[in-house]
C-alpha cells in the first residue's frame, strides 16, 4: 500500500492536492475548517478527519496548504506533532519559512517549505514543478508521494530557498507575460492577432532560453563581454520598439523603464558590454540618476 497521506486545508489548490494523491493510489485523510468542502473528495475514498489533531495523527506525512503561516501554526496542537513529517505548500515568505522550520523543529516535527509552481488544474502533471527545501532526509522520505503531485525539484537544507525561488520565478513569470502582452498589443494594432502572433514568439524564446544560458556565466564570474550585442547597441534597438509602439497608440510604460536601466548601466560604464550587465543595476550596484 502507498504511503498514507494528509491534507490540511481545502481550497482550490489544497483539494488539487489531495486528488492527485487520491489519483495516485494514496490513502488521503483530509480536513477542512469548512467540512462541505471535503465532500467531493470524501466520495472518491478520502477520509474526512474531526479535528486537525485527528488528521495528523493518521498519517506520516502532512501536507498543508492554508491561507498563511500564522494559520497553519494556529490549527495545529504542539503535543501532536512529534515524529510528523509536514510538507507546508502555504505561499509566503523566505523570513516565515524559516520561521516555521525552527518552530515545527522545536516541537519535534520534520519539516519542508515548498512552493507550487502551477494553478489548480496543473496539479498531478509531471510537467509542473513543486519546489521544496528542508532537512534532505524528510524529502528523500517522501519523493514517491509528493511526485504524485508534481515534479519534486529539492533545492537545498535552507528552508527559506523555494520560497526565494518562488518569488523569483514569478517575477520572471510577470516580466516575460508583461513583454508578450505588450508586443501583442503592438502587432494587434496592425491586425495581426495574438493566436497567429504567439507561435512565432514562442519560437523566439527558445532564442532568449539560449541567451538565458550564456548570461549565466557571466553573471556568476561578474564579467560582461558584450560580443553579441551591446547595452548600447540595444538602447538604440529599444527605441525603435518605443517608437512604432507609441506611434500605435500602444502603453510604453514597461520599453522606457527597461531602457531607462540600460541608459543607467550605460552611464556606469557597461554600455560596451553584454545585456547581463544589467545585473548590476537590479543588485544595487549602480546608483540611481
Amino acid at each position: 500500500m502507498k504511503q498514507p497521506v494528509t491534507v490540511l486545508g481545502l481550497g482550490s489548490m489544497g483539494s488539487a492536492l489531495a486528488g492527485a494523491l487520491l489519483d495516485n493510489g494514496h490513502p488521503v485523510t483530509v480536513w477542512n475548517r469548512t467540512a462541505e468542502k471535503a465532500a467531493p473528495l470524501t466520495r472518491r475514498g478520502a477520509r474526512l478527519a474531526a479535528t486537525p489533531a485527528d488528521a495528523i495523527a493518521a498519517s506520516p506525512l502532512v501536507v498543508a496548504c492554508v491561507l498563511d503561516y500564522g494559520v497553519l501554526r494556529a490549527l495545529v496542537e504542539p503535543e501532536s506533532l512529534r515524529g510528523k513529517d509536514f510538507v507546508n505548500l502555504t505561499s509566503g515568505s523566505p523570513e516565515q519559512a524559516a520561521e516555521a522550520a525552527g518552530w515545527f523543529g522545536e516541537r519535534g516535527a520534520g519539516y519542508l517549505d515548498g512552493a507550487i509552481m502551477t494553478t489548480p488544474e496543473g496539479v498531478g502533471s509531471a510537467e509542473v514543478m513543486f519546489l521544496y527545501s528542508g532537512p534532505r532526509p524528510v524529502f528523500d522520505a517522501h519523493s514517491p508521494a509528493l511526485a504524485a503531485l508534481g515534479d519534486p525539484v529539492y533545492l537545498g537544507e535552507d528552508p527559506g530557498r523555494a520560497s526565494l525561488y518562488d518569488a523569483a520565478l514569478l517575477g520572471l513569470m510577470w516580466s516575460a507575460m508583461a513583454g508578450w502582452l505588450h508586443g501583442t498589443a503592438l502587432v494587434g494594432a496592425e491586425k495581426t492577432t495574438a493566436t497567429e502572433f504567439t507561435p512565432v514568439a514562442i519560437r523566439w524564446l527558445g532564442t532568449v532560453n539560449r541567451f538565458l544560458t550564456r548570461y549565466a556565466d557571466q553573471v556568476d564570474e561578474g564579467r560582461y563581454p558584450g560580443a553579441d550585442a551591446t547595452v548600447d547597441v540595444q538602447v538604440a534597438a529599444i527605441g525603435h520598439l518605443i517608437h512604432a509602439a507609441g506611434a500605435r497608440g500602444v502603453d510604453n510604460a514597461l520599453p522606457e523603464l527597461l531602457k531607462e536601466m540600460m541608459e543607467r548601466a550605460s552611464a556606469a560604464g557597461h554600455g560596451s558590454d553584454s545585456f547581463a550587465s544589467l545585473v548590476e543595476v537590479f543588485a544595487g550596484r549602480v546608483a540611481a540618476r
